[in-house]
């Protein structure tokens, strides 16, 4: 208790604004407990902080201090101007015990940098068009499965099906493989996306919180976050594909032959593209496809759902788009779904793939306009529900609202307040991906 009591005046001695914590969980007890969704708890300590005039504040883990970001110009100098102070992002990873973890989410520093340069190109427009048409192939088996399901009239767990579509979209893209995750309901591809966001029990979350807190404790005692089969599987994928393209020396146009020939690029250099690396960038892009894409998805057409006249005047768009391009959705006609556009945003608003974004601050830094300073080896929090969720940025943020991303609206939005997908050199590598994905979907089925 004495040491709790003298822990939590960590901010107070730091002259940064706080909220008082609560004994033994800190400010967080309800979100470590299951009770609370964690952006729901950050939404609260970050109106209580703003409500008090403040443009940031600290906050505690159990006893771990915890640095939130208020301030839209603050948020600008973490994730941008200053960004080399908070270059990573203080994700769990255990490259000895967890290869699959050492991916481009996760590393951090140099290893970091020198991934995002050799993966960059892999994510350009010109690369998206390539694999458009796997996407467009993928479409046919998701108009197959909900004209099935219209014709029993049974209700549907919609996001299960937009899974499958996404399983199928990503089994293809990156991996070159036909999962037919509609007509394979033994799909091991999709079993697994399952097993890493479900079947987590409260001992795994206690011991990935520990993790994530205390790094080199939950590496010392050999904690891992992905399930040993799941690791085995997509190793074993990625190696039996690899060996069979060079066998047969075949090449497809999907993201596994790209890191194939970053392979062959490094294969004389120290910097050696491992299998085991090949296995961990494929997984990440698999894991934010199987999950993000399909969530947006599904609460994109629950919106849609609950507000007709919008999907009506969607409807009409892509009829008019369609008959403008002969009837076919390509690349460049999704370029002309405005509204759609407005739309995917107006849903990554209100339901942000993530609801927070933590950054480490690698060395001393002082924050501008305060004599305060953050240490090396600080959690700094982005609440990006919070942000997305601020009636002053946003009024009514609970109304489902495309216009809000209207050019005309869109221009007045104060930057910092919108970021779905993160801000500055390490915003998320496959924004574009996830967006075209969206498109080929709701353009298909809306």
């Amino acid at each position: 208790m004495l040491y709790f009591k003298w822990s939590v005046t960590y901010w107070k001695r730091k002259n940064v604004p706080f909220i008082n914590p609560s004994f033994p969980f800190g400010s967080v007890g309800n979100f470590l407990l299951k009770k609370e969704f964690v952006g729901h708890r950050l939404k609260k300590l970050y109106d209580e902080l703003r409500s008090s005039g403040h443009k940031h504040g600290g906050v505690y883990l159990v006893t771990l201090p915890i640095y939130i970001v208020i301030d839209p110009e603050y948020l600008k100098n973490i994730m941008l101007k200053d960004f080399q102070y908070f270059m990573d992002r203080g994700i769990y990873h255990n490259e000895k015990d967890d290869p699959l973890t050492a991916n481009l989410f996760s590393l951090e520093g140099q290893k970091w940098k020198n991934l995002r340069s050799k993966l960059t190109p892999t994510f350009t427009s010109g690369k998206m068009k390539m694999m458009f048409p796997t996407m467009i192939e993928c479409t046919k088996h998701l108009v197959n499965a909900m004209d099935e399901l219209y014709i029993k009239r049974q209700p549907v767990e919609i996001k299960d099906t937009l899974s499958s579509f996404t399983t199928d979209v990503i089994g293809s893209c990156a991996f070159g493989l036909e999962c037919n995750s509609f007509t394979n309901g033994n799909s091991k591809f999709k079993e697994h996306g399952k097993k890493i966001f479900t079947s987590i029990t409260r001992v795994e979350n206690l011991l990935h919180v520990i993790a994530v807190a205390f790094p080199n404790l939950g590496k010392y005692l050999g904690i891992t976050i992905i399930p040993k089969n799941t690791t085995s599987f997509f190793i074993n994928i990625v190696k039996e594909t690899i060996e069979y393209r060079r066998k047969t020396q075949t090449a497809r146009k999907d993201f596994l032959q790209i890191l194939m020939d970053l392979q062959d690029d490094t294969k004389n250099t120290q910097d050696i593209f491992t299998i085991e690396d090949m296995a961990a960038q494929a997984f990440v892009f698999f894991l934010a496809g199987y999950e993000t894409s399909s969530s947006i998805m599904s609460f994109c057409l629950y919106e849609l759902a609950l507000n007709t006249d919008i999907q009506d005047k969607v409807r009409n768009e892509i009829f008019h788009v369609l008959k403008a391009h002969n009837g076919e959705i390509n690349y460049e006609s999704i370029g002309d779904l405005k509204f759609l556009s407005q739309i995917v945003d107006e849903t990554l608003r209100k339901y942000p793939p993530a609801v927070l974004m933590v950054r480490i601050c690698a060395e001393d830094y002082h924050i501008p306009e305060t004599n305060a300073v953050i240490e090396k080896g600080t959690r700094v929090v982005i609440p990006i529900y919070a942000l997305h969720h601020d009636a002053e940025y946003f009024p009514n943020p609970d109304v489902f609202d495309p216009d809000r991303f209207s050019e005309e609206n869109r221009n007045k939005q104060r930057p910092f307040t919108y970021i779905p997908f993160g801000e500055g050199p390490r915003i998320c590598i496959g924004k574009l991906l996830n967006r075209v994905s969206i498109f080929v979907c709701k353009s298909k089925r809306i």
